[in-house]
């Protein structure tokens, strides 16, 4: 198929996706003091958690001192806490009857979702950088190259767009922002616990580090930590896994939201 044909039949696909996230972005300019109230967690974790461990050694990896170790944690925290919750924006746009427009419309059901992903990549990415200026200011020796700003900048992308999917499923199913807002908090809180975000994948229990393999959250908190930390031992897993884990997780979940979206309004 020559690149032409390809383009001509990708670019309305495209058109369509940039237009669901810049509404959704407007929704965000119109509001910001969501960015406001997101970065005070991250803040607390890396102020408060981050500098107490740093002084106990507890939980010291390898060569690396805990704070710096903690901050990719952090940073992917802050992208799925951002994420988790993207879904009610569904249900909030159901009950107005925005939803039914949509469906209603030629607009693919993949752009629908990829665009609302996007959208929240944008605050993701808002978030991000939040984190790594306030571990700056803590002293945390990170990288601060190009390349490793692009790779936590597509890590940040890829993340939020996986984890927005997954909240845009559950918001299909339970329908319902108290069922929803329910369903988020008890998801958020193993997801963040189950990974390598606050510990190293060598110190939890044998069965912990078999659930952990099964965490996307893992695989980019590792890729982060590989551009983020010089050390090689920060990432066990490599960032060609990383990337490849999160890219198939993704696609899969794009694939099933986009057949359960019409659900949201049945």
């Amino acid at each position: 198929m020559s690149t032409g044909l390809l383009a001509t039949r990708w670019m309305p696909f495209v058109r369509k996706t940039h237009a669901i996230a810049d509404m959704e972005v407007r929704k965000l300019l119109h509001d910001p003091t969501e960015l406001a109230t997101r970065a005070i967690q991250p803040a607390l974790w890396l102020l408060v958690f981050g500098q107490v461990m740093a002084r106990a050694h507890i939980l010291e990896s390898g060569t690396i001192p805990y704070l710096d170790f903690l901050v990719p944690g952090i940073l992917a925290q802050s992208v799925l806490f951002v994420s988790i919750f993207n879904g009610i924006s569904v249900i909030w746009e159901r009950d107005l009857g925005i939803v039914h427009k949509f469906l209603a419309s030629p607009t693919p059901r993949a752009a629908l979702v990829l665009g609302k992903g996007l959208a929240g990549g944008v605050r993701a990415v808002i978030q991000a950088v939040v984190v790594l200026v306030l571990a700056a200011i803590l002293g945390a020796k990170l990288q601060w190259s190009v390349v490793s700003l692009a790779g936590v900048l597509l890590l940040t992308l890829l993340g939020a767009l996986l984890f927005s999917t997954f909240s845009l499923i559950i918001a299909c199913l339970v329908k319902t922002r108290e069922r929803f807002m329910g369903v988020g908090q008890v998801l958020t809180m193993p997801l963040f616990f189950a990974s390598s975000a606050i510990y190293p994948i060598s110190i939890m229990p044998h069965w912990l580090q078999v659930v952990v393999r099964f965490n996307p959250l893992t695989y980019q908190i590792d890729g982060l930590r590989a551009f983020l930390l010089p050390d090689p031992s920060a990432s066990p897993l490599g960032v060609a896994t990383d990337l490849a884990v999160m890219g198939l997780v993704l696609v899969a979940l794009v694939a099933v939201c986009a057949r359960t979206y019409p659900n949201i309004v049945r």
